[in-house]
């Protein structure tokens, strides 16, 4: 493979910076031709921890929420004017317009929806309190409450390659609106389109010296660098989570750890929604969103599509005669629905997935060994089929166990609400379920029984259907993340997620001296 590819620059103590070695060379995921360099060999992470530390946080804790608040706005507004720079380099990352437009778009709006919750929620000034003053003594001279304020480290985020805005974007906000620096390490095989993005934003000179720091390549000794007052923010897989989690500076020096793995997402077709009803097309439109949407390297995608075991046979045909109409290519091709996976290693890995997958029932739909692509090669691109699989033996491990993170969803019959309810809670927690039905007591009784399992459940019918966001997308003011196998974190979730990056404290005095600290909503 050739090595004459541009190196990313890492942007570290206020300055930008390569690797001293080749590194790793990123190709294009449809062409297959060089794309970058990536190495963060000999860049000071140290030094960015402490740059970090002692020039962003300082700056950043000066300003009140309010002009934090518009820190988060103006780089919206950056990342904005430079939409269509980003929509170019994101094709090839294998993603089709639309498939940019859930990553681009959805990163911006996130950093508006921050903005906006900042200027309207947080108080004047630096300081939140939570709850009122709390009685500690009979006399009525001694009390206490709670207030939040800043932790004095850096945010270190470390991200997945499905979504090379968007998650970085979702980290950084709250992390901004608590006044907290951020570090970003993006996943290697999209990492030049965070370089773009970061660099955009440090262009624009809107941020102060030290709130955005970028190490593109490994963040091995990123991690030795960080203490108590530092966070770390991983997206990715289960395996790598449980890796981070037993860094000494998770366990030793109690840097605090989210992580936000991949899961076996399901949605459920209720008993009342068969073939004819807008919820059974509800059902089939958003399965195959789901499946095609980032060519289904999405960690919410549906990888468990439950139906009623009378309805499976009308399914598994409405979900085929949707798929045959998916055009995969060249997101450069007009005609095409479906994009190229990030890698041929990843296509590789989805194949192994699904050939396990496929030993638990059967491929119904399309042929994981070659696909006709447009306006492509599909030996150079890293191309593949959607593919559904059916499994009718439930007690079956494998596709409750095995997830192919690409397009393949696995069609599971269940013969009635507990049943439905135990096969959900054996995908062991996941990000989001969907329940499609419009009768309310079933999707009660889903929620009430299966909730503990999933992080968000979307209950979705023909009369939200028209403002519907879909059961991929996660809302910056609500929670994203899930028990379990999708990691036992928390992400987004409006200003809770702001709190995430301050230390709650506290404090005891007399309720004059505790009057006296500046008001603020409760958390």
């Amino acid at each position: 493979m050739s090595t004459t590819a541009p190196a990313l620059e890492s942007y570290v103590s206020g300055r930008w910076q390569s690797g001293t070695d080749e590194g790793t060379t990123l190709t294009d995921a449809v062409t297959g031709n060089p794309v970058a360099r990536v190495s963060s060999t000999g860049v000071d992470t140290a030094a960015a921890v402490r740059w970090g530390r002692e020039v962003g946080g300082p700056a950043l804790r000066a300003l009140p929420f309010a002009e934090r608040a518009a820190l988060v706005k103006a780089v919206a507004t950056v990342l904005g004017e430079a939409r269509e720079e980003l929509y170019e380099l994101s094709a090839r990352t294998g993603a089709t317009r639309r498939d940019s437009a859930v990553d681009i778009d959805g990163g911006i709006g996130t950093l508006a929806v921050y903005a906006s919750k900042g200027r309207k929620e947080l108080p004047e000034g630096d300081v939140l309190l939570d709850g009122d003053i709390e009685p500690l003594g009979r006399g009525g001279t001694f009390a206490g409450r709670h207030l939040y304020r800043s932790r004095l480290g850096v945010a270190v985020q470390i991200n997945a390659f499905n979504f090379p805005v968007w998650g970085p974007a979702e980290k950084f906000a709250p992390a901004l609106l608590a006044g907290v620096p951020t570090i970003i390490k993006p996943a290697t095989p999209t990492a030049y389109l965070t370089e773009l993005m970061v660099r955009r934003v440090i262009e624009s000179g809107v941020l102060p010296e030290g709130a955005l720091q970028l190490v593109c390549g490994s963040a091995r000794q990123l991690l030795d660098e960080l203490d108590g007052q530092d966070s770390v923010w991983f997206t990715g897989s289960a395996d790598t989570a449980a890796a981070l989690r037993r860094h000494p500076a998770v366990t030793e020096r109690s840097a605090r750890f989210n992580a936000e793995a991949d899961s076996l997402n399901a949605s459920v077709l209720g008993p009342d929604a068969v073939a004819g009803t807008p919820e059974f097309d509800l059902y089939v439109d958003q399965l195959v969103t789901e499946m095609t949407v980032k060519a289904g390297q999405k960690c919410t995608a549906i990888r468990r599509a439950f139906v009623p075991a009378a309805a499976a046979d009308d399914v598994v045909e409405a979900v085929r005669s949707r798929l045959a109409e998916v055009v995969v290519g060249s997101p450069a091709d007009e005609r095409s629905v479906m994009g190229a996976l990030v890698s041929h290693e990843q296509r590789d890995s989805v194949r192994e997935a699904v050939a396990r997958l496929a030993g638990a029932g059967g491929i119904v739909y399309g042929n994981p060994a070659s696909i006709d692509v447009v306006g492509a090669d599909d030996t150079t691109g890293a191309f593949l089929s959607p593919l559904l699989l059916r499994c009718d033996d439930t007690d079956r491990p494998e596709p409750h166990d095995i997830e192919a993170f690409g397009p393949v969803s696995t069609v599971l019959p269940y013969t009635g609400t507990a049943d439905v309810v135990d096969q959900l809670a054996r995908g062991g927690g996941s990000l989001v379920a969907s329940v499609v039905s419009e009768d309310a007591a079933f999707q009660r009784d889903v929620v009430l029984g299966a909730g503990a399992h999933h992080g968000r459940m979307l209950l979705l019918d023909r009369h939200s259907a028209a403002e519907n966001t879909g059961h991929g997308i996660p809302m910056p003011q609500l929670v994203h993340g899930g028990p379990g196998r999708a990691g036992g974190g928390e992400e987004e979730g409006g200003l809770r997620a702001v709190l995430h990056h301050m230390q709650r404290v506290a404090i005891q005095g007399s309720p004059a001296l505790l009057e006296s600290f500046a008001p603020g909503p409760r958390p």
